[in-house]
């Protein structure tokens, strides 16, 4: 549970923690576009590559974004799995009498799992390069033409926000919480499975408990600090387009024109 990448900020000095967070927030809206249009494996190797390439821009450790697709793996192989008993195909590879797989569907299987993979990392990427504060203005501004039909605009950027950043926090929560129950003896992976689900609930109570005393503490240190909301708010440092994001507009459109384009190749 410690390997959840998502909702972690990495501090460091690179070119994509220095472009602006709206940037950033608009790129992983398009790459998550580029993974529905890719249909082929040529389009998958080119966003492959593109990820590749904004990880090493970034400077960021790669085992360590791995770690955060090693977390959620369990997760993944069931997709696969799920994807090669149930969709359709023609060329059977092996026969089980009551379903087949086939060719298709385990080509089809591959590249819903890569989708999920490269949704993870991409995911992760944002938070990793953008601070809770950053992300939060760069919600806020995109969102705030729906201030017009009285949309609490501001009020959604800080719960987004704040819900990505507790993630790793509720998970090492439960990772300590786990630990402290078997120490007192209790098993979790013996028994049958009403044994398992039951075994959970010393987990989940104390999970909850410890849930809503963080968001009690943090709803009274905002209103310590005199937080009021989108009233009258300014901010210390406004954002503003660079020639580095103008750069990167152009580059991420370039790469979603090349995923639409491989497409037409192997129509």
């Amino acid at each position: 549970m410690k390997s959840v990448t998502l909702g972690q900020y990495y501090p460091i000095e690179s070119k994509i923690h220095s472009l602006d967070a709206r940037v950033k927030l608009i790129g992983v809206i398009i790459f998550i576009i580029s993974l529905f249009v890719a249909t082929n494996f040529l389009a998958y190797g080119i966003v492959g590559i593109f990820l590749y390439f904004c990880i090493k821009l970034a400077k960021l450790p790669l085992k360590f974004v791995i770690k955060g697709v090693r977390a959620l793996g369990y997760v993944i192989v069931f997709t696969m799995v799920v994807n090669v008993i149930f969709s359709p195909g023609e060329i059977i590879l092996l026969d089980l009498g009551f379903f087949n797989i086939t060719l298709e569907a385990v080509l089809w299987g591959i590249l819903i799992t890569l989708r999920f993979v490269l949704l993870i990392i991409s995911s992760s990427l944002l938070t990793l390069t953008t601070s809770p504060i950053n992300l939060t203005g760069a919600i806020e501004t995109l969102l705030s033409p729906f201030k017009k039909i009285k949309l609490p605009v501001h009020e959604i950027a800080m719960m987004m926000t704040i819900a990505l950043r507790f993630i790793p926090t509720l998970m090492e929560e439960t990772d300590k919480i786990t630990k402290a129950q078997m120490s007192r003896g209790a098993e979790f992976d013996s028994g049958s499975i009403a044994k398992r689900v039951k075994s959970l609930i010393p987990i989940l109570i104390p999970l909850f408990v410890s849930a809503f005393r963080r968001a009690d503490d943090l709803a009274m240190a905002m209103e310590a600090r005199c937080y009021r909301g989108d009233i009258n708010r300014t901010k210390l440092k406004e954002l503003r387009y660079t020639k580095n994001d103008v750069i990167a507009y152009a580059i991420m459109f370039i790469f979603l024109l090349l995923v639409i384009l491989t497409n037409f190749i192997y129509y």
